[in-house]
């Protein structure tokens, strides 16, 4: 396949040792530290759909597919499945502007009867298109976990498949763009299948899996979407790896085209944080072993179903339903974390101005009580915040350590 001149100049820039993929004793986190970093390079310019970053990014993915040896399960035979965005820069403009983007798909025959799809969307936000959340000039917005992370996870995974025995299913491994524009790559897919979606076994999602923290908490969603997945996943241990499961097959990436299409997902993600959507998410702030330990234990949960035929589907209840409809009129300007397990809901990252900040919550605060409600998980928390208008004042009880303070807060 023939690259830009762009891009193999890049690749010539990288050290040597980095680009031998095949080289005896060559290291699986090698292999991903050298994906992230060439797709999480300003070189892409942050990998907008329907830009040339985006172009080059998907040629890298397409250029990795064939080195494992995958097949191309595109559009005619190619890598690649075009489709077209309007992209509004204001959501609400009466026309935007049309782009072509493009998803690409290896695919991996084992002449089995079902198919397993593995999934990663390689776009992302250029220099701080809609959605972004930095405040300054405009900046390339790198997407080193989100989701350069995701789509080395997805070629390590192939890579060992490929060579591996779980040959129960033929497995998809498909990139998609448009993610960030909404979903639009999944979604199109998901209706102009290049394979049969009758025969899919289920689907696995990588979104944001570069920031696995000391806690080794694994994020999973879409638990409740097979009564398979929950057995599997309590019965795994792997690399002293902990997971914390929702049910819903709803959620804001790509998985979420393929449970409408009633097929069994699962999102993996190690959480939110302070660089999300931010020019600040590069390549360094990886945890590099953590992702390869992430990919472990999904490569351990691919090969436990290996035996166990085609996944049965279930419907889900969206968590966030009736949350979603409500009216929230503030905001503390804080960063959920996640993976916590604990009770209540612990602050990732503090933004700088905003109510929470000016009240003193800092980052590592769990948050115990908003008003007279008691505060039980994020959910809770966001059920607090829509009780509350602009310019309310409200007590924010919160554990900092072994210490209980209370702090005013005014919205």
């Amino acid at each position: 396949m023939v690259l830009k001149l762009k891009t193999l100049a890049f690749l010539a820039a990288l050290p040597l040792c980095t680009l031998l993929y095949g080289q005896t004793g060559s290291s699986p986190s090698l292999h991903l530290k050298v994906d992230v970093v060439y797709l999480a390079s300003d070189l892409l310019e942050g990998r907008e759909t329907g830009k040339e970053g985006e172009e080059m990014a998907a040629e890298y993915i397409a250029s990795r597919f064939q080195e494992i040896g995958l097949a191309p399960k595109g559009d005619g035979g190619s890598w690649y499945q075009a489709f077209t965005v309007e992209y509004k820069d204001n959501p609400h403009a009466e026309k935007g502007e049309t782009r072509k983007g493009k998803n690409v798909a290896g695919y991996l025959d084992n002449n089995a009867e079902n198919t397993v799809i593995i999934g990663a969307h390689y776009d992302h936000l250029g220099y701080g298109i809609m959605g972004s959340l930095f405040a300054g000039d405009p900046a390339i917005h790198n997407g080193a976990d989100d989701n350069a992370s995701g789509v080395a996870a997805m070629l390590r995974i192939a890579e060992y498949l490929k060579g591996g025995k779980a040959t129960g299913n033929n497995y998809l491994f498909i990139s998609f763009s448009g993610e960030e524009m909404g979903l639009v790559g999944s979604k199109f897919f998901a209706s102009n299948p290049t394979i049969n979606l009758g025969k899919v076994n289920y689907m696995l999602n990588m979104d944001m899996v570069g920031r696995l923290d000391d806690e080794k908490v694994l994020l999973i969603d879409g638990a409740g979407t097979s009564p398979s997945w929950k057995g599997v996943i309590e019965g795994l241990s792997i690399a002293g790896i902990k997971t914390k499961t929702s049910d819903s097959g709803i959620g804001p990436s790509d998985h979420t085209s393929f449970y409408l299409k009633d097929i069994p997902v699962l999102h993996f993600w190690t959480g939110q944080h302070e660089d999300y959507h931010k020019p600040a998410d590069d390549s360094e702030l990886i945890n590099y072993r953590g992702l390869l330990q992430v990919t472990d234990y999904i490569i351990a949960l691919i090969e436990e179903l290996n035996g166990s035929g085609k996944l049965a589907f279930t419907k889900t209840k969206d968590e966030s339903q009736g949350r979603q409809a409500a009216k929230y009129k503030v905001s503390l300007g804080v960063m959920p974390d996640y993976v916590y397990t604990g009770e209540g809901m612990r602050i990732d990252g503090v933004i700088d101005g905003r109510p929470g900040a000016k009240a003193g919550l800092e980052s590592g605060d769990v948050i115990i009580r908003i008003g007279d409600m008691d505060i039980k998980d994020i959910y809770g928390y966001m059920d607090g915040l829509s009780k509350y208008n602009a310019g309310d004042k409200a007590t924010i009880v919160i554990k900092r350590g072994e210490e209980v303070l209370e702090k005013a807060v005014e919205f």
